[in-house]
């Protein structure tokens, strides 16, 4: 089974074990039920603020729909390790490198993301609080109202409730590493 299956396969466990519906969650998490429908089918990998807005709605932890593995303290993902999740069979444009995996007492999620070109993607809004890093190629942050142009090296840590955006800047993939906390 790939990451999108097992995300989906999750989610739609713990919505069942909470006896509601698609339409139901979907209500609950201000999408629709045919983005749910896709997720649980294995068909769509949502972003980041999506997957946040699911775990919410179903009262679990973001790392309980990704985690497979147990470990012990220290973490330590070698880059020649880290592995892809998600990303639907090429339909998104953001590739999710999990470097927190494991960790079951984690609050924070954090991530190393590739990011496409053309990123058509929605601004998104949660809870919580995010901290990037831009590794390689250019960011746009779309924060509100206002567009920030971010290089290698930049960083932004802004409240996650506004919505926003981060895409590849100048047509061109970039790389960052991302730090998520959402309040449980």
């Amino acid at each position: 089974m790939d990451d999108t299956n097992k995300l989906g396969s999750r989610i739609q466990t713990y919505r069942e074990r909470l006896g509601i519906t698609q339409e139901e969650l979907a209500e609950r998490t201000g999408t629709d039920a045919d983005f749910i429908r896709g997720v649980e089918g294995g068909d769509t990998y949502p972003a980041v603020g999506s997957l946040i807005k699911l775990s919410r709605a179903l009262g679990k932890r973001l790392g309980t729909f990704t985690d497979d593995i147990v470990v012990k303290d220290p973490l330590i993902t070698k880059a020649s390790e880290r592995k892809e999740e998600g990303s639907a069979q090429g339909k998104s444009h953001y590739h999710y490198f999990p470097l927190g995996k494991g960790k079951t007492d984690r609050h924070m999620e954090p991530l190393f993301i590739r990011i496409d070109p053309e990123c058509g993607e929605p601004l998104s809004s949660h809870e919580g609080e995010e901290f990037i890093m831009v590794i390689s190629g250019g960011i746009e942050l779309t924060y509100g109202r206002e567009a920030h142009r971010l290089g290698p090296g930049d960083t932004v840590y802004y409240n996650s409730l506004i919505p926003h955006k981060v895409s590849a800047a100048d047509g061109r993939p970039a790389e960052i590493f991302a730090m998520i906390y959402v309040p449980f």
